[in-house]
């Protein structure tokens, strides 16, 4: 019997707990040489004139046809609040990957553009509350099990936006360049990058008291869904465990909604704590229902970015985050200069850490983050031309170090100089009143 919903032909095979651990195992680090990256780019879908006004369900769906017809490289995704995604082919090269994707969104834009739309840079909606646009099984379930814990999982699945940058998990063997190293780095490094890039300071127009609002809401999505395994022990190891303790999102089925059991871990449900088994089609469904800061999906995949601002933000996200890690100079010097932080950060797993609320909450006025991002930064401008980094890319990094990382500020800071600015009445960031869209208010 086919399972309808995933469009897979494998025979529905009930899975023991020992054989959800071996494929866990098998399927998460892919090892060797680090040769491929992409990167997924996310991005809110605004009026062009009126960007305060909601866009209707009903344009949304007719860009979104016009946009399918476009010839790209990348896959073109929506979320389920009308988010556009473009996930990047793997390259075997940075430039290969930013060429393509440039190509990719600037024809988008200028398809967008002839309806009166354009894609905004920002990691939460400064305007407008969480809205659905995508009437899914998938998503109906997603909703409901969120709203079980608070409004948080409506912001992460309709109102956020992000860079996520996909890197080969590294060799097998220990070294800069080990699958052991490099997870261990990117969730230490992971913060500096939230502290960077922070760019969502707003909801509703006003101020959160967070410079990455989207990343508190990750943070208040539950640790179970959205955190990191411990990092004190084999990686693959590591991640198994929290695969089956994790909760199950849903148990599909081939007609009517999808059942959203409530506290069921998927260990659990390998021991008969559901009315069927579970298969390695519902496996490998519940491993996309984990949102952790980093997700191995045989690569690495960084979820801690913030969307950036201007047509080519996203590419200095894409080329520090491969800076760090593939180059092995810089992978040293940032796995150097990033272990004054683990004791911030340990014993909670990030995002959950102390380290990571204050990147989040701070960005880099935190003195810590800030000289430590300097050096990261100053690192990976060394090793970009190693890369074969164009003059181009080169400069947007420098230019984004100079405004930014030196000088301890982030984009979030200049969202944040407009609102206070002499002309608040005419800011481009309307007045509203104060966030209290989870239960409390952001500013507390």
């Amino acid at each position: 019997m086919s399972d309808a919903e995933s469009g897979c032909a494998r025979p529905r095979t009930a899975l023991s707990e020992a054989e959800v651990e071996a494929l866990v195992h098998g399927i998460c680090f892919k090892t060797g040489p680090p040769r491929t990256l992409g990167v997924e780019v996310e991005w809110l879908v605004h009026e062009l004139r009126s960007p305060q006004l909601p866009v209707t369900s009903e344009r949304l769906a007719a860009a979104y046809a016009a946009l399918r017809t476009l010839p790209l490289r990348s896959a073109l995704t929506v979320e389920p609040g009308g988010q556009l995604e473009l996930s990047s082919a793997p390259a075997s090269s940075l430039m290969e990957c930013v060429t393509a994707v440039s190509a990719d969104l600037a024809a988008v834009r200028t398809l967008l553009a002839g309806d009166g739309l354009c894609l905004v840079g920002m990691g939460h909606d400064p305007w407008h509350a969480p809205r659905r646009f995508l009437r899914e099984k998938r998503y109906d379930a997603m909703e409901t099990a969120f709203d079980r814990t608070g409004r948080a999982g409506r912001h992460m699945m309709c109102a956020s936006a992000s860079v996520q940058v996909c890197l080969d998990a590294g060799h097998e063997e220990p070294g800069p360049l080990g699958h052991g190293r490099r997870w261990w780095l990117a969730h230490q490094l992971g913060a500096v990058l939230v502290a960077a890039f922070a760019n969502s300071p707003l909801v509703g127009g006003e101020p959160t008291g967070w410079l990455s609002t989207r990343q508190l809401v990750w943070t208040q999505i539950g640790a179970g869904r959205a955190g990191a395994p411990p990092l004190d022990g084999d990686p693959r190891a590591a991640w198994a465990r929290r695969v089956l303790d994790a909760p199950v999102m849903c148990v599909r089925g081939d007609d009517g909604p999808w059942e959203v059991p409530d506290g069921l871990t998927f260990r659990e449900w390998t021991r008969g704590g559901a009315a069927r088994p579970p298969t390695r089609d519902d496996l490998d469904y519940h491993l996309t229902t984990l949102f952790p800061p980093v997700r191995p999906r045989g690569h690495l995949e960084f979820r801690m970015i913030d969307a950036q601002p201007g047509d080519d933000g996203w590419i200095v996200p894409l080329a520090v985050t491969a800076a760090l890690f593939d180059d092995p100079a810089a992978a040293e010097t940032a796995y150097r200069v990033v272990k004054r932080l683990a004791e911030r950060a340990a014993p909670l797993p990030a995002p959950h850490n102390p380290l990571w609320i204050e990147a989040a909450r701070s960005g880099l006025a935190d003195a810590e983050l800030h000289e430590v991002a300097v050096a990261c930064f100053g690192a990976a401008l060394e090793a970009l031309p190693r890369l074969g980094a164009t003059r181009e890319v080169l400069e947007a990094v420098g230019a984004y170090t100079d405004r930014y990382v030196l000088r301890g500020r982030c984009p979030a800071d200049d969202v944040l100089d407009g609102l206070r600015g002499p002309d608040r009445a005419t800011a481009p960031f309307g007045a509203g009143e104060p966030p209290a869209v989870f239960g409390k208010d952001f500013r507390s």
